[in-house]
């Protein structure tokens, strides 16, 4: 008994391991909130595509000696913008505005790192996670956008829900529809800004769509899922954080592979959702 304690309690004797598991916990919160109204539009790929599409931000940010953070928001923000207009054209659905803008981005990020004549290890941590890594400012910055994110969610989960169920309906009821969509590809843009400095721009959309998705199997209501989702989302990080301290592996990687296992237990064993209750039904 003493040694798992130990074990629980040795990480936390480090100042970087306690900013760490802040750190996911924020992530994992303002990922799971927001990734509810992701898998509810059936939009992953749009927080692929923003996650992507900071790269170039983070690249300038990188040149100009700025901060990652707010250099890799700024341009995620750009493009989720631009998305948001385009798509508004009956001609260019949404999914291939994402795909214009997502590879345009990245492009030009690949360009942008190549008048460095030398490979950083910095924008590689970007690309990968470094959660280990994290300062104060950081916590603070993700604290900061996090807080702002969940809490616009929540004050507009009415109108938000309604656009993802029935934009004709929701038109014909007044709301105003673009605007909602711009403010909904802002909220995503955030926490997955926020997502990029834990697990990093491959493994970000994994923290907003895997918990969300996991939540969905679980119930049918808005708000538990939204709780769910974060409670998801924030526990599989510290869960990886605790695995990747011990095993001395990739937290980021571990982090996603954790929700990733409650995803796939909630898939095989939620009530009326899961596979082996279905199965159970059909014996019966």
């Amino acid at each position: 008994m003493s040694s798992i304690i130990d074990a629980l309690a040795d990480p936390w004797s480090y100042d970087f391991m306690r900013r760490a598991f802040v750190a996911v916990a924020i992530v994992g919160v303002a990922g799971g909130v927001l990734g509810t109204y992701v898998v509810l539009r059936g939009i992953a790929f749009l927080s692929d595509a923003i996650a992507h599409a900071a790269f170039p931000g983070v690249v300038i940010a990188f040149l100009l000696d700025r901060s990652y953070f707010l250099g890799g928001a700024a341009f995620g923000l750009l493009t989720a913008l631009g998305i948001g207009a385009v798509s508004q054209n009956r001609r260019v659905r949404e999914e291939t505005a994402i795909g214009v803008f997502f590879a345009a981005a990245f492009a030009l990020g690949v360009v942008l790192i190549s008048t460095r004549r030398s490979y950083t290890s910095d924008l590689t941590a970007f690309l990968f996670g470094q959660v280990l890594a994290v300062s104060e400012t950081d916590i603070a910055l993700s604290l900061a956008f996090g807080g702002a994110t969940v809490a616009a969610a929540l004050l507009l989960r009415r109108q938000l829900t309604a656009i993802a169920f029935d934009r004709e309906m929701a038109q014909a009821m007044g709301l105003p529809v673009l605007l909602l969509d711009m403010l909904l590809y802002a909220l995503v843009t955030l926490a997955v800004v926020i997502a990029l400095r834990a697990v990093g721009n491959v493994l970000a959309v994994a923290m907003l769509v895997t918990s969300a998705a996991t939540a969905r199997l679980l119930t049918d209501r808005l708000l538990p899922m939204m709780a769910l989702a974060a409670l998801v989302g924030a526990a599989g990080g510290v869960i990886g954080l605790y695995i990747s301290y011990h095993a001395d592996l990739a937290a980021g990687g571990l982090i996603v592979l954790v929700v990733t296992g409650a995803f796939v237990l909630a898939w095989l064993f939620s009530p009326k959702q899961g596979l082996v209750w279905r199965w159970t039904q059909r014996g019966g």
